[in-house]
């Protein structure tokens, strides 16, 4: 079986192999693709540029012995089509190095020329006639646009010889894909006859085994009869513990139950609070004398609720903080507490720390309002 498949494996081993130097090629192909219809854009650029530079020249001068707004409207467009022109030209080929040098020089002649046609057009625009026949006595167009036709034609023969190699790179990659995908196949049906071939080995040793493995099958049998029983005897003994488990937890929530109704029969107004001083529970109490529900004190800072006062100046730092970061408790404390309504209940307050071993997690705090219509007061708890 070990021997089949590795036969298997080499058979996929090679086609991945084919399938990933196909791929490659093919990509190739497609990058060729893409450079003819690239250098094919460089030499539709390069014509549009020439085209445009020359209609721009004519129109200019045009501009000059007509003094026709059309004319310098059409020479100004051309201009700035010609500037386009070899902005796309530098984007196209901003990945030839060899081809560098001759855009950066074919832009320079662009510019040159098309300073000097702006300068014509502007000198004529202002009517002054001595600047245009000093600019026309010094023009040497017939020279730069001679160069610039230069260095077009120069840098389409680069594309086109570019061209050419690509193409023959491309026909090369093209005979090795095929010779590789024939060899793959030839090489892949060798295998698969030798695989064959030991599959049919396999399949008599197979045979041999199935006797053996019916003889093991009838001892596997017994000891699954066994392991059943087990099985079934343990899972009685879950069952059991299920129960058990159901009945400690209904405990509980009954437990919590109780502690919730014992906690709401206190007329005096119990709150907890975290660490933080921050409201988290409250009794029933709250709720009766200040109006307050319990999910709208929820998560608000016990200042918001009631605040502690004193006969002299109030201390820099909160007390019930200041409390609960010391651990210990205040006891009987004069107090305001804000109703709903927004009136302000005097009442005392007392303080409990709520511990964790030897660590604060909150504290309890229980505030008595003589007055407010209830046998009792307030308590209020912070933890963590």
């Amino acid at each position: 079986m070990r021997r089949v498949l590795a036969f298997f494996a080499v058979v996929i081993a090679v086609s991945v192999a084919i399938a990933i130097v196909s791929v490659r090629n093919i990509n190739r192909a497609v990058a060729g693709s893409d450079w003819v219809n690239h250098t094919h854009s460089v030499i539709l650029e390069t014509e549009g540029l020439r085209a445009d530079l020359f209609i721009g020249d004519g129109a200019a001068h045009a501009f000059v012995l007509t003094g026709e707004p059309k004319d310098r409207s059409a020479s100004v467009n051309a201009l700035s089509n010609a500037a386009e022109h070899v902005d796309y030209i530098a984007a196209l080929t901003r990945n030839e190095p060899a081809q560098k040098d001759g855009v950066t020089r074919l832009a320079s002649l662009v510019d040159r020329r098309s300073d000097f046609i702006r300068r014509l057009l502007s000198s004529r625009q202002s009517n002054d006639s001595n600047a245009v026949h000093a600019l026309l006595v010094q023009d040497s167009g017939e020279t730069v646009l001679n160069d610039i036709q230069h260095s077009i034609e120069k840098l389409k023969n680069d594309e086109l010889t570019l061209l050419t190699q690509r193409d023959t790179a491309a026909f090369i990659q093209a005979q090795t894909t095929r010779w590789t995908v024939w060899a793959g196949v030839i090489l892949d049906f060798t295998l698969l006859a030798g695989a064959g071939l030991l599959i049919r080995d396999d399949i008599a040793a197979r045979k041999r085994a199935t006797d053996a493995l019916q003889t093991l099958n009838y001892e596997l049998e017994d000891k699954v009869k066994v392991r059943t029983a087990e099985l079934a005897a343990a899972n009685d003994q879950l069952k059991i513990e299920n129960i058990e488990r159901k009945w400690a937890n209904l405990g509980l929530q009954h437990q919590l139950h109780y502690n919730q109704l014992m906690i709401n029969s206190i007329n005096d107004l119990v709150l907890l609070l975290t660490r933080a001083a921050n409201i988290t529970r409250v009794n029933a109490a709250v709720t009766r004398s200040t109006g307050w529900e319990p999910h709208e004190l929820a998560d608000r800072p016990f200042s918001s609720f009631a605040t502690l006062t004193y006969d002299g100046p109030a201390p820099l730092i909160d007390p019930v903080t200041q409390a609960m970061n010391d651990g210990r408790e205040i006891r009987d404390q004069h107090a305001v507490v804000i109703d709903k309504r927004g009136q302000k209940v005097a009442a005392r307050m007392t303080l409990f720390p709520l511990r964790d071993g030897d660590k604060v997690v909150g504290s309890v705090i229980i505030i008595q309002a003589p007055g407010n219509g209830t046998p009792g007061g307030a308590a209020v708890a912070t933890q963590t």
